[in-house]
């Protein structure tokens, strides 16, 4: 019985001496882990493609880094460490001494931004509200600066610090970005035609001979005789006389003819900086699409004086412009018939241009010249090939065009107006009253109003100046 109990009392000592031995590394364990959770970490700042070298009080032992493409390290002596700067980024550097932790720092690694900034000042020395911020693994630029061309320098500069995707643009463009395009569009359009048709007429009692050739004369459907002859809207001579037992009837169109043209439009248009802005005046002509089926849809086509412009403001002093403007008509000559809608051509002079003007300056656009012959010969077979009679037997026309196109182009840098400093025409029309309508035949009253931008008033103090007395 004592056996047994002096048995069981070293069985259990044995079960606590093996339950400790199980327990103690778990203990250490959790101390050393509340001791790794309570270390301090110090941050660490590095440029990238520079170095730097850590120095210990002790011999280290082991050397760790979290992102070797960030930085790398390598130890040139137990106490000192090379730590390299590869790429933008954080990471963290981790030291042991004597199989203990020791230190963790926080490495973060930067471009050169001071360089960056002394080459910023000396491209653009006038930018003073310019910032450049580095930020984790991109560049940001900030604040304010006077125009868009000193942006895309400044951008350009920073790529070349920054990868793709690592620059940021927070900035503020400074300046106008509204612009106006004036722009005059003359055409003149000189035109000259000659025509000559002859028709005529024989009877001699139920005998008769008709010349019908140009359509200047017709016969009264179901009336064989001259006295049915009727002219055309064309003639502008007739004439009749007797040579005995015959009668003769003449008809002629003749005509010389010059005419002058002249189109002018002065579209004005606005828009902001990189923005495009277009003008249409013209219309729209109805052009029938084949759908299938059997079915036709209808697609309208523009035409016109028309223009697309889009602005880009560089600097105070100067603005890029990309202008195409487009004159077109329709001309049906070159018509075409679909699905039995004939469906005309469209004649059309186009430019595009791309210039760099300053506000209030202007270019133009010329030699968009077009000229045009026509001659239309109509004769009788073999007699209108007689000498001197054979004009008789004939009808000529022939019609010559010539026309010339410019573009004057003015650009200008705008900004918005107070209602009370814009009048419409519109605002000094008066109402005629009814002795100025009926008795003078006035369509507009004499009482003239004042523009709202004319009218003004006395701001401050006004009056004779007093000396002050003492």
């Amino acid at each position: 019985m004592a056996f047994l109990t002096r048995y069981g009392k070293i069985k259990s000592g044995a079960l606590v001496f093996i339950m400790v031995l199980l327990i103690f590394p778990i203990i250490l364990l959790a101390s050393d882990a509340v001791e790794l959770q309570t270390l301090e970490t110090e941050k660490l700042t590095l440029v990238s493609g520079k170095s730097i070298v850590l120095r210990s009080t002790a011999p280290v032992s082991r050397v760790s880094i979290a992102a070797p493409e960030v930085a790398d390290f390598l130890i040139l002596s137990p106490n000192e460490i090379y730590i390299t700067g590869k790429a933008a980024g954080s990471t963290n550097l981790t030291l042991w001494q004597n199989k203990k932790l020791v230190a963790i720092f926080d490495l973060e690694v930067g471009y050169d931004l001071s360089r960056l900034k002394e080459q910023m000042h000396e491209i653009l020395p006038e930018e003073e509200a310019l910032q450049v911020i580095g930020t984790n693994d991109s560049i940001t630029l900030s604040g304010k600066i006077s125009n868009a061309v000193n942006l895309s320098q400044a951008m350009a500069l920073a790529k070349s610090y920054a990868p793709e995707g690592k620059l940021n643009n927070f900035v503020e463009v400074g300046g106008v970005h509204q612009v106006m395009l004036e722009v005059r569009i003359a055409e003149m359009s000189r035109s000259l035609t000659r025509r000559l048709g002859i028709n005529f007429a024989a009877q001699k009692g139920d005998q008769f001979a008709v010349s019908l050739l140009g359509g200047l004369a017709g016969l009264d459907e179901g009336v064989p005789a001259v006295e049915s002859l009727l002219a055309g809207p064309a003639v502008n001579s007739l004439f009749r006389f007797d040579t005995g037992d015959v009668t003769w009837t003449g008809l002629m169109d003749a005509l010389n003819e010059d005419g002058l043209l002249k189109i002018l439009a002065e579209p004005t248009l606005t828009t902001l900086s990189g923005q495009s802005a277009n003008f249409l005046a013209g219309g729209e002509f109805p052009v029938p699409v084949p759908q299938g089926l059997g079915t036709v849809g209808i697609e309208y086509k523009p035409f016109g004086v028309g223009l697309i412009f889009a602005p880009t403001v560089l600097s105070k002093e100067k603005i890029s412009i990309q202008v195409t403007p487009e004159v077109s008509e329709l001309d049906f000559s070159n018509a075409a018939v679909i699905e039995g809608f004939v469906t005309p051509g469209i004649t059309t002079r186009r430019a595009s241009t791309t210039v760099e003007l300053g506000d209030g300056q202007s270019f133009a656009i010329a030699g968009l010249l077009r000229e045009s012959v026509l001659t239309d010969v109509q004769k009788f077979p073999l007699l209108g090939d007689i000498p001197i009679l054979g004009a008789l037997f004939q009808s000529k026309s022939f019609i010559k065009r010539n026309t010339e196109l410019v573009i004057i182009v003015t650009p200008h840098l705008v900004k918005p107006l107070e209602v009370a400093k814009v009048s419409l025409p519109t605002d000094f029309y008066v109402e005629p009253s009814a002795t100025e309508f009926y008795l003078f035949g006035k369509i507009e009253g004499s009482e003239k109003k004042r523009p709202a931008a004319a009218s003004g008033a006395l701001d401050g103090e006004f009056g004779h100046s007093m000396p002050e007395e003492d």
